[in-house]
């Protein structure tokens, strides 16, 4: 049956992909090519070929990196396609980890180096029509020290994980077609660009620059049509002039573009548009080349940063692009749900630490609405020559894969908390402006240095108290691009990560996994409430972004890097809360998305918990009750390290504790509008089991994969968060696979495992088991 649905499920892909209006382009098609793959690694014993799909990570890691793989691994497909005469053939890889060899009928095809970003291989002249073809690509993620990130993996900050970890896809075209943005041929930029300069509510020019080669006869009476559809289906069309392309050449074409009434697109309402571009010859499409675009105009005047005119304080976050076990071989649907959680927690920005992400996740923040710092992939490593040439070709192809992605508004064309050469910082500026050369593309970098246009210090790159408030160098502005962790961890020692690995206060880092217990996890949420407090008073500061989202692994220590506001499962800590009342409670999105007037009590509510309570809320005034006895009605609680925030928390003063119920209710001009509630936890009784979809539904025809969650709680549902009982997994109904420790034993309270599932047609059944534990289960179906 997999056999016979996986073609149907490719040409459906094709149809809902490649057809337009009333016209379907025939001559262009795109399918995902992840499926019946081979796979293994090059280790000392043999191993024999295994069947797998892509993204694929070459071996599944524990929760703890501390000895990860590196090494060489195969993969090979075999394929048939049709006849590709007067056609071209293209796979699209985007993204492989971090060295690959391609060979396709035992013929070496190219060799790409740099894991982050995609390459583009022309299969055409190495295929045979309607007979077996079989790829085989070589993948190896040793250190090397000529191309990024160049570190070697014991001395990095972060893990980057082996295999063809990203999609694939195989492309055909005509041969006269519109490139590439990425081309396999790195001297120009293929595919289109779309750039609006001139933008207003009523009325925006733009142009849309297309490369096209044509590898035929000479075409003549050539034209391109341009189609800009919005969410509403209203359809605005331009067409070029008519103009020859000779044979074995390219040629770029630049057209305007007007748009009356643009639906412009903002952090609080992410207007998209699609963009068809249409080559026509003798009154047919000869290729067809789209993708969403958005208006918007992103500008730093002399007092900050504005967004469609209105002044915007950029308040952010970092992120690092892994999963537990997985490594970063994850779907397009679980990147998607990352960027909804970094949306949910009140943040609209989020910086891409330390390497291009995965383009379904900017496509998600271009859908959600967040801002973004797209960057080099770097960290503390300044290589050779060679090393500097390959980087300056990231840049380049960085910029030709994101340029028209509405959500991207900084360009980190740097190395991160590296000492780059004044040499090497010209021509990385220089090479960004030259592929993005339109106004309000703005360079950032960690280096005060005029050959950029912003400087993105981290705050323990200033000394305390004042960090970077008093930073005052003419009009220049500056983005906090790290805070709230290193300050805090190392007495801000400076960034010699090594050095200070052991130094660790227990009461005062960041660093703070749930198991650490509330009081913890209250000192995590106020270091991030200082630092973001203390960023806001420097006059010069544009926004900026926490440390970090997630926790992660690092490749230079044993333990995870936990100063997240979620945990590594994307389990919210209390500071994940604390962001999450900085968004205004007037402010409503999609509705798939959580907004609005919001209260949370950061409190579990036991003997050992503070009496001193602290509720996060974006409302006016809190109301607290104890047993349905009121505690007290308060405003914010403002201080030195609250006054410049937009909702300062709340906090107040239990006499003594009494178990029950804490009940906190939110005002906005005087009418209650939220509540919530915590209960003291009781003895454990039974596992509640959930999982995690973020708004994204589990796909139901391609490899995707959730996080179940088994809560150990009381009769009453309430988590007990000390408790860490041995839970067992077990899939008893569905095709799916259960990847992460099993058992596991729960932390504060809740155990995880992921669910990964190569399909979703029939549905799946999981129980979970602890003993003395009320078993509990969960059913996933394909229509939820």
């Amino acid at each position: 049956m997999k056999s016979i649905l996986k073609p149907i499920i490719f040409l459906l892909l094709i149809v809902l992909t490649f057809s337009f209006g009333k016209i379907q382009a025939q001559s262009r098609t795109k399918v995902n090519f992840g499926f019946d793959w081979e796979f293994k690694r090059e280790e000392k014993a043999a191993s024999n070929w295994e069947k797998i799909t892509i993204p694929h990570t070459a071996k599944i890691e524990p929760l703890v990196v501390n000895n990860q793989f590196q090494g060489t691994s195969w993969y090979q497909k075999k394929f048939k396609v049709g006849n590709f005469k007067n056609k071209k053939v293209f796979l699209y890889f985007e993204g492989v980890m971090q060295e690959a060899d391609v060979w396709i009928n035992d013929q070496k095809v190219t060799n790409h180096k740099g894991g982050y970003l995609p390459f583009t291989v022309d299969a055409t002249p190495f295929l045979k029509a309607k007979k077996d073809n079989i790829i085989k690509v070589k993948v190896n993620n040793e250190d090397n020290p000529e191309f990024l990130p160049g570190k070697p993996l014991k001395d990095l900050d972060f893990n980057y994980y082996g295999g063809i970890y990203r999609n694939v896809y195989l492309i055909t075209t005509d041969k006269l077609y519109i490139t590439n943005a990425v081309q396999a041929d790195k001297k120009a930029s293929g595919g289109i660009y779309v750039n609006f300069d001139d933008v207003n509510k009523n009325k925006v020019s733009g142009a849309v620059q297309v490369h096209l080669k044509n590898e035929f006869a000479v075409a003549k009476d050539i034209s391109l049509k341009f189609i800009l559809t919005n969410k509403e289906g209203e359809k605005l069309e331009f067409k070029s002039e008519v103009f020859t392309i000779k044979t074995n050449s390219d040629k770029s074409i630049t057209q305007k573009i007007v748009v009356k009434n643009p639906k412009l697109w903002s952090i609080s309402n992410p207007n998209l548009y699609h963009l068809e571009v249409q080559v026509i010859s003798n009154n047919k499409i000869i290729d067809s080349y789209s993708e969403k675009v958005g208006i918007r105009k992103s500008e730093i005047k002399d007092d900050g940063y504005y967004l469609n005119d209105e002044k915007l304080y950029i308040t952010g976050t970092n992120e690092h692009q892994e999963y537990p076990y997985l490594g970063y071989a994850i779907s397009d649907e679980a990147q998607y749900r990352d960027a909804v959680k970094i949306k949910n927690a009140g943040l609209d920005f989020v910086r891409l630490s330390h390497y291009p992400h995965a383009e379904a996740f900017l496509n998600a923040c271009d859908e959600l609405g967040i801002l973004v710092m797209n960057s080099l992939t770097g960290w503390q490593f300044f290589g050779n020559e060679t090393f500097q040439k390959n980087a300056i070709q990231d840049i380049r192809d960085m910029a030709r894969r994101d340029r028209n992605h509405p959500s991207i508004i900084f360009w980190e064309a740097s190395l991160n908390e590296t000492e780059m050469s004044e040499s090497f910082m010209n021509e990385a500026a220089k090479a960004l402006k030259e592929e993005l050369p339109f106004p309000h593309n703005y360079s950032a970098c960690w280096i005060d240095n005029p050959n950029y246009d912003i400087f993105i210090p981290a705050r323990q790159h200033g000394k305390a108290p004042d960090y970077w408030t008093k930073y005052n160098k003419g009009n220049r502005k500056i983005f906090i691009a790290e805070y709230g962790d290193w300050e805090y961890y190392a007495q801000n020692a400076g960034f010699n990560q090594t050095e200070f690995a052991n130094l660790k206060e227990d009461e005062r880092t960041s660093r703070q996994l749930r198991s650490n217990g509330e009081k913890r996890l209250l000192q995590q949420a106020y270091n991030f409430q200082e630092a973001a407090n203390s960023n806001r008073k420097g006059a010069q500061t544009i926004g900026e972004a926490n440390w970090v989202m997630f926790d992660y692994n690092r490749g230079y220590s044993n333990d995870l890097e936990s100063s997240g506001i979620s945990d590594i499962f994307r389990i919210p800590k209390f500071a994940y809360h604390f962001y999450q009342s900085q968004r205004d409670a007037t402010i409503t999105l999609d509705k798939k998305l959580v907004f609005g007037p919001m209260v949370h009590i950061a409190n579990y509510w036991t003997s050992d918990s503070p009496l001193n309570v602290t509720v996060y809320s974006n409302c006016d005034e809190v109301v607290l009750y104890l047993n349905d006895v009121l505690v007290g009605k308060q405003k914010p609680t403002i201080n030195q390290n609250s006054d410049e925030l937009k909702h300062a928390p709340f906090v107040f003063k239990v006499e003594k504790f009494i178990a029950g119920t804490l009940r906190a209710e939110g005002f906005v001009k005087g009418e209650k509008v939220v509540s919530n509630v915590v209960k003291t936890p009781e003895s454990a009784a039974k596992i509640a089991l959930s999982y995690d979809v973020s708004s994204k539904a589990i796909n139901p025809n391609f490899p995707d994969m959730v996080f179940i969650y088994a809560k150990i709680t009381d009769e009453n549902g309430t988590v007990i968060p000390d408790a860490t009982n041995e839970v067992t997994f077990a899939l008893s109904e569905g095709d799916a696979e259960l990847i992460g420790e099993n058992p596991v034993k729960a932390e504060a309270g809740i155990a995880t495992i992921i669910l990964k599932t190569p399909s979703l047609k029939k549905s799946i059944k999981i129980t979970s088991s602890s003993e003395r534990l009320q078993n509990g289960t969960l059913t996933i179906s394909n229509n939820e």
